[in-house]
This record gives C-alpha cells, structure tokens and sequence, in this order.
C-alpha cells in the first residue's frame, strides 16, 4: 500500500478581501484603494521646538513610520511647520483642535494634510468652505478625525454618550459639509478608547461610505495594555478588509506604536515579513532556558531586514518540527541543541553555543538572501 503524505495545511495569505475605498494622496504615501495599509504615529514633542521634533520625526522614520502627525495648539506650532514639512523625510500631517485659523496655516505651510476634530474646533462648520477651497488649491487631504472623548454636544445630548452610532454621524455629517463644496480628498477616523465599540463604530462607517479609514484606539494605555486592545482591535477590522492606515496610541515612546503597529500588519499578512522569531512558551519539558535563548537570539539578530524565520524550541515534543518547519532554528534538550537550516539538521552544539551558532547562521542565510535579491519576503502565517 502506497503511503499517503499528509503534507501541510493551506493557510490562506489574506483573511478577507479589502474594502473598496477612494485613494487619497498623503504626500508620497498613497492610502486607500489598493495602496497597502501604511503606518502613523505622533509626534510627543512641542512643535515650535523644531530641532527636537525633527529629531523624534527621524526616529520615527528610522523604526518604519511612513506618516507622522504634529500638534499645532498654537501660533509659536503654526510658525514652525514649514521648516518641519520641508525638513522631515516622511509626510507630515498638522492636528489641528480649537482654532481653525491654523488649519489654512498648516495647508500654506506644505504640509501633506490636515487633520480637524470637528467636536472641538468653534464655528469649524462655518469655515468648511474657505477650508475646501483652500485644501483643493493646494491638494491637501483632510482627515476627518472624530474622538470619543470631544464628540459634538449635540450628539452626546441626542445619544447619551459617545456611541458607534454618534460617532459615525458626526463624520460623515462633516464629510457632508465638505462634499458640498465638491471636496472629497477626505479620510476618516471614529476613535474611541473601548475597542468594542471602536470595532463596530468601523464597521458601521464601512459600510456607509467609500473613503479611507484610519484606524485607531484613542488613549489605549500603557504599553502593555494599550498594545492588546489595538491588536484586539485593529486584528477585528483589518482581518474583514476594513482599514487603510493605523496609528498604534500608546503611553510609551512613539517609536514603540510604530514597532508595534508594523508587528499587527506583519502578523495578519498585510506586510512582508522581516526577522520573525518563533519561539515555545517553555513548560515543565524544558531542559533549556528558552526565555534567556530567545531573548538573546532576538537581540543578536535586530535590525535584520530579510525574510527570515527563526525557531527557539525547548523541548523534544515540539521542538524538532518547528525547528524544521522554519528556515533557522534550534531544537533543544540534555544540554545541547540540535541546529536545523531549511529543515535540515546541520550540527549539534553545546548549549553554551547555541545563540553564537544561531546567530552565525542566520547571517549566512541572510547574505545569500540578499545576494539572491531577496530584500523582503511573503508574509508568514504560523500554524500552532
């Protein structure tokens, strides 16, 4: 009788096909359409202190940041974002709360677009008009950036709180002042800090308009905590085709929101992979340290760009098939650890040089990627 091969499951590479919305220009950075899902984050500087935002600016972009937001609440802000829009390497885009006047400075400014929060800017209804003209002149996008925490009084009156409900038509009613004036080079954010009804807020707006949504989870937290519910929810949206670009928030430094925000997209298949280590949570099998392994595997290896995917495995039970499984990886136990590369088994080493090995390894295999031409890979899915 002839064996029958098992072979491996077909995975899907995407989850769901994406929404179909407008393509909007952020300066070099398409969003929307069938540009891929870019990632954001936000300056914590003051503004007008132009050499220290130029400087965070640059290490945001250095993490992988494409777009970066600056606050503007006030004249000093205003005055520094011409030099921070020529200067810095990636889009910028002026927040703009209270006071509309600095939307025209930032759109005379050069900057790549504006974002308004129509619950806290007075008279903001008023200006819609001299705001679209001028954003239409100077091919400035507009965000539409709606929060739960500065809804429209008249909303919360009507709603009782910020609901999914209220805060979808608080968007799209702005997104209605605009269109009267024939502008539509718009994206939309509904944010709330509770990702449930961040979720559905989203699914709403999807489904009630054809533009660009950024996503986020305002004020989600700590690094931790904020880490889980804007994975929770960005997983939630961007796994049914919702979501055009994401901005992680954290109470942590910006460069961290975008490391993170990459590592959502990168998991979902929404983003080549780079270095991706697959790692066992250790348990009572574990005849090595695979906490202290990982670790310094992980350390030993940051800033590597290619495609590679590297096991660190505890134990015997489920140790040799990820280690083959990956394109590096190590299967460890009784003080040594067998050193797999493209499923086969190469050497066997001490446990005291198991991280060299790895490490040494994975650099062969990274300039013969390179030299191959290799710069990025497919997205991995893992399958436990």
């Amino acid at each position: 009788m002839a064996a029958v091969s098992l072979g491996m499951p077909s995975v899907p590479s995407t989850l769901a096909q994406r929404r179909k919305s407008r393509q909007i220009q952020v300066g070099s950075v398409a969003v929307g359409g069938d540009a891929p899902v870019s990632v954001q984050s936000m300056t914590t500087t003051v503004t007008a202190d132009i050499g220290a935002t130029l400087q965070q600016i640059a290490e945001l972009t250095a993490a992988g940041c494409q777009i970066v937001r600056v606050a503007c609440p006030s004249q000093d802000d205003a005055d520094a974002l011409p030099v921070i829009a020529k200067k810095s390497q990636i889009p910028v885009i002026a927040d703009i709360h209270f006071q509309p006047k600095y939307v025209f400075a930032a759109i005379d400014a050069g900057c790549a677009a504006v974002r308004v929060n129509p619950g806290n800017i007075r008279q903001f209804d008023d200006k819609v008009k001299e705001i679209a003209k001028a954003a239409s002149e100077a091919g400035v996008p507009i965000r539409i950036g709606v929060n739960a925490g500065s809804l429209d009084k008249r909303l919360l009156e009507r709603y009782g709180r910020a609901t999914p409900e209220a805060l979808v038509e608080s968007a799209l009613w702005e997104c209605s002042l605009f269109e009267e004036h024939g502008f539509r080079d718009i994206k939309i954010s509904v944010k709330h800090n509770d990702p449930v009804v961040m979720v559905n807020a989203y699914r709403l707006l999807a489904a009630r308009c054809d533009y660009p949504l950024h996503l986020g989870v305002t004020e989600a937290g700590p690094a931790f905590q904020g880490t889980i519910k804007s994975a929770v929810a960005f997983g939630a949206l961007l796994s049914e085709g919702i979501g055009d670009t994401i901005r992680v928030s954290l109470s942590a430094p910006p460069a961290e929101e975008v490391k993170v925000g990459i590592q959502i997209l990168e998991s979902l298949g929404l983003r080549q992979r780079r270095l991706e280590i697959v790692s066992c949570p250790s348990c009572g099998r574990a005849q090595v340290d695979v906490y202290k392994l990982a670790d310094e595997v992980t350390a030993g290896l940051e800033g590597m760009e290619v495609p590679l995917r590297v096991a660190v495995m505890g134990c015997v039970v489920n140790g040799p098939g990820e280690a083959r499984e990956a394109d590096l990886g190590v299967a460890s136990g009784n003080g040594k650890g067998q050193i797999f590369v493209k499923g086969e088994v190469i050497k066997t080493v001490p446990e005291s040089k198991i991280v060299e090995t790895l490490i040494e390894e994975a650099m062969k295999l990274a300039a013969r990627m390179e030299a191959d031409g290799v710069p990025s890979g497919e997205p991995a899915v893992t399958v436990a």
